[in-house]
């Protein structure tokens, strides 16, 4: 298998929103997918890497599969984790509210409310079972990859003002660098 920092495989294109992509349920890996898997997750870490962010779903690069990588890239040491059918397994009654942003949302940031602790139940690369216990950062990144598996944005999280403010400016945005 090639190397998962992505070093040596092309990048992907991600996907902005409010592209109806972003917004579709992703469906579970199964086993006739191990290949393109295999062939999707180093070019998903390599673009996740580039942006830079800490986090990406297959959803994001226009794939719609179970898939998701993270790496907090704590003390500038690479920690790539790869996540083929995650599910939170558990969460804390306890709240966390801390600034998401997010790849397909560039620029744009604002604070999400969201378990402060969390167990995910996910397959790795060999298709074995896994099972990670996160809080903090780590704990935010994962529900938020696995939200895009299921078509939710941080901005879903939001009040609908604050919500469309942020995609009416993404869109302004957007419109500006067109006519430039």
């Amino acid at each position: 298998m090639r190397r998962m920092d992505g070093a040596d495989v092309p990048l992907l294109p991600i996907v902005l929103a409010p592209d109806p992509v972003l917004k579709a349920r992703a469906r579970p890996v199964r086993d006739a997918d191990a290949e393109t898997v295999r062939a999707l997750l180093p070019r998903m870490f390599a673009t996740m890497y580039r942006a830079p962010g800490i986090g990406l779903a297959a959803p994001q690069v226009s794939v719609g599969l179970r898939v998701a990588v993270v790496d907090l890239m704590e003390g500038d040491k690479p920690a790539p984790i790869a996540l083929i059918n995650p599910q939170v397994a558990a969460a804390s009654a306890e709240l966390a509210t801390r600034e998401e942003g997010c790849l397909s949302l560039p620029g744009h940031y604002a604070d999400v409310t969201r378990p402060a602790r969390v167990k995910v139940r996910y397959l790795d690369v060999y298709g074995m079972g896994q099972e990670i216990e996160a809080e903090g950062l780590l704990a935010a990144c994962l529900q938020h990859e696995i939200d895009h598996l299921d078509g939710v944005l941080f901005v879903d999280h939001l009040s609908a003002l604050k919500r469309n403010m942020i995609l009416r400016r993404m869109l302004k945005e957007r419109r500006q660098k067109e006519t430039a």
